[in-house]
């Protein structure tokens, strides 16, 4: 009885838990424009921060160090969120967190990556590594942006879509009598 030998036969089978893949690489969380933007977004990062580092000397260097922190941190986000989006992360977090933490992230790396580029732009030497990555800035940012202004029509538009399914409060007959009744 101690080893619980007796138990097992009376017992049900346990239920095999489903095989989880470690590091599933999936595509099917990203369709069509959405891929294309969750692609180009780290690659205008990356162009950005490549002709940042290029820029051998500067004469306001606090916007092109900003730019850099901004542009580094908006490519490595960005790889973050592309990563999330194909990998079995995205099942653990669950679709409404990852789009929602998506959602917001594109707007605080879209509205940094359009202030980095604009306070580039305004203290650039005009080199022409530094017009390069304030283009990609410009770019990046507009990305960024692009696809938090889709995701808020997107939800406005579901929104709308579910108010209409239920347009007002219906009351029945019951609702439609007195809570109290005087006697």
């Amino acid at each position: 009885m101690e080893n619980g030998g007796v138990y097992n036969e009376t017992t049900e089978p346990q239920a095999k838990l489903p095989l989880r893949r470690r590091c599933g690489c999936t595509l099917r969380h990203l369709r069509g424009w959405r891929l294309a933007y969750k692609a180009l977004q780290p690659i205008l990062s990356f162009l950005a921060v490549i002709f940042e580092e290029i820029v051998e000397d500067c004469i306001n260097c606090h916007g092109l160090y900003f730019f850099e922190f901004v542009s580094c941190s908006a490519f490595l986000l960005s790889l973050l969120t592309l990563c999330v989006f194909c990998t079995i992360a995205y099942e653990t977090f669950g679709k409404d967190k990852a789009n929602k933490v998506n959602f917001w992230t594109m707007l605080i790396i879209g509205a940094f990556f359009l202030i980095a580029s604009i306070v580039l732009a305004a203290t650039s030497s005009g080199s022409a590594f530094e017009k390069a990555a304030c283009v990609f800035g410009f770019f990046a940012s507009g990305a960024f942006l692009a696809e938090f202004i889709w995701d808020l029509w997107c939800s406005r538009k579901q929104s709308t879509e579910e108010r209409s399914a239920n347009p007002g409060h219906t009351q029945g007959a019951t609702e439609d009598q007195p809570l109290n009744k005087p006697s």
